[in-house]
């Protein structure tokens, strides 16, 4: 587990946007029992997550079709409400960080970290942006 001072501007850097933060599972079940449509970031540590993940899931927001709800879990964390997030995105493997779209609570739209690693933020962006105009 990260000291919570470590990770304070990481959250932030979510949440200022508009992220709701889950750290239980029941807020996780809860969340994706929403109707409409639901990103989930799984918000990291790791360089990717800073340099590529977040500024590319804040710029997606930018998009004119975007989801009804947005929210986050940090792995490392949160343990229950990651593993909770996990159990959704199943048959992707855990990775982080990661991001996912749901639809009336089914995955339809999976970034995994090797899909983010090593690209820009602005091709992350356009990936959402996509995932947003065929669901939302």
């Amino acid at each position: 587990m990260y000291p919570a001072e470590l990770v304070k501007p990481m959250r932030e850097d979510l949440t200022n946007v508009g992220f709701e933060e889950l750290q239980t599972a029941e807020a996780v079940e809860a969340a994706l029992a929403k109707e409409g449509t639901t990103l989930v970031v799984v918000n990291s540590v790791c360089g990717c997550a800073a340099a590529n993940a977040r500024p590319g899931a804040r710029q997606s927001l930018q998009n004119a079709k975007r989801p009804d709800h947005i929210v986050t879990v940090f792995a490392g964390v949160d343990r229950e409400a990651v593993d909770a997030a996990r159990a959704h995105m199943v048959p992707f493997p855990p990775s982080s960080p990661s991001m996912a779209l749901f639809k009336n609570g089914e995955l339809v739209h999976m970034l995994e970290r090797h899909h983010i690693e090593g690209r820009p933020a602005e091709l992350i962006s356009e990936n959402l942006m996509d995932a947003y105009n065929d669901h939302c």
